[in-house]
């Protein structure tokens, strides 16, 4: 990942000591109709979803569809679009999952090689697509710290690639974030309640369990992050 916004910027506002919806409104002074947001609508996806439409009731909302999501999930989906009014994009591979079967195998099962070949396949690739279709300059994502090690050192905002990211919820741990679900009366993604407290595709996604930390429960341990925050490789790509 790039270094952190320029000396310039971070001036503007202290970004760290700012709250979250002043986060929000920086970036959306800053970079106007060329900001998007991401929603993958996960366990707390709701918070991020009616903090930034709160604000910015009309930015477009980016889903990536990789095809493998869980039934609950697509559910989840529908619901917080309606309930919010979401300007949803969804975006998927170019291929289907079934092609990709045919030609590739299974390729969450062929290690950390065969997940990075299927992230730039189902996500990379559908990410940059929207970056580039949509016009956008700047990105909010709802990682938090808390997350996993590899997010713990991120700074609210910063550069990947061509692109600048801003993390307004980066500081806000577990306790916080059920204050803000149950004070705006917002609902956890169904399946929280079956035990999964990080929710991705159905084949790399599992419940936690004891000895288990929340990154465990993402692509068997092998991998935190699914390639959409962290640099791409690919030169032409603005993600």
């Amino acid at each position: 990942m790039d270094a952190v916004l320029d000396t310039m910027d971070s001036q503007e506002i202290d970004l760290e000591g700012a709250s979250a919806e002043e986060r929000i409104q920086w970036a959306a002074e800053k970079f106007g109709d060329e900001l998007i947001m991401t929603t993958s609508f996960g366990t707390h996806s709701a918070v991020m979803l009616h903090l930034v439409s709160s604000i910015l009731p009309d930015i477009p909302v980016v889903f990536i569809d990789t095809g493998y999501l869980f039934p609950e999930t697509y559910r989840f989906a529908v619901e917080l679009t309606d309930r919010l009014g979401l300007n949803l994009k969804k975006y998927q591979a170019k291929i289907s999952a079934a092609e990709q079967e045919a030609l590739f195998g299974k390729l969450w099962e062929n290690g950390e090689a065969g997940l990075k070949q299927y992230g730039l396949i189902n996500k990379v690739e559908p990410m940059d697509r929207a970056v580039r279709e949509l016009g956008a300059k700047a990105w909010l994502a709802g990682l938090r710290r808390s997350q996993s090690s590899g997010r713990s050192e991120r700074p609210i905002a910063e550069k990947q690639n061509k692109l600048t990211k801003i993390y307004p919820i980066l500081d806000w741990d577990n306790r916080k974030m059920h204050e803000y679900l149950t004070a705006n009366k917002l609902p956890y993604h169904p399946l929280w309640d079956e035990g999964y407290v990080s929710l991705g595709d159905w084949h790399s996604t599992s419940k936690l369990m004891p000895g288990m930390t929340e990154e465990d429960t993402r692509f068997g341990g092998l991998k935190r992050e699914c390639g959409l925050h962290e640099i791409s490789g690919q030169a032409d790509f603005q993600i």
